[in-house]
């Protein structure tokens, strides 16, 4: 009995196994634990994103995903407000407080991982602020 056949078999398996595969990263999220925080807490006022299946509010506002970083943006720059926050990490606010302010996101019991992790691509390019993500009741 020849065992050539079977070898040949199992390479071409091997093969077509190792060129149909990819081993790159397609997109990556970046988590922190809750108490892993390096900054000191700001005395700003945290915002609210709730995240549900169809709808994004943010502070009881609705909100369509793309325009999510304007928002924050606009939240940042309103004149005279006391809930503008810094649009980077190094820009302080009208106060002089650079600290990230506190974006808290709660989840319905209905979103998915995939809305939850489109929201934290498009939250991860918005500077200044620090999301917490509280898990979804039933």
């Amino acid at each position: 009995m020849s065992m050539t056949s079977l070898i040949d078999v199992i390479f071409l398996l091997l093969l077509f196994f190792m060129l149909s595969s990819t081993f790159s990263r397609f997109a990556e999220v970046e988590l922190t634990a809750a108490g892993a925080s390096a900054s000191a807490p700001s005395d700003r006022p945290p915002l609210f994103l709730r995240l549900s299946p169809e709808a994004l509010m943010l502070n009881a506002r609705e909100v369509a995903m793309q325009d999510l970083p304007q928002a924050l943006a606009d939240l940042n720059t309103a004149p005279g407000s006391e809930t503008a926050a810094a649009t980077d990490d190094a820009t302080p606010t009208a106060d002089g407080d650079t600290t990230p302010r506190a974006l808290i996101v709660a989840l319905t019991p209905e979103v998915t991982a995939q809305r939850l992790t489109d929201l934290l691509v498009v939250l991860r390019d918005v500077r200044g602020f620090l999301p917490t993500v509280l898990g979804g009741t039933s």
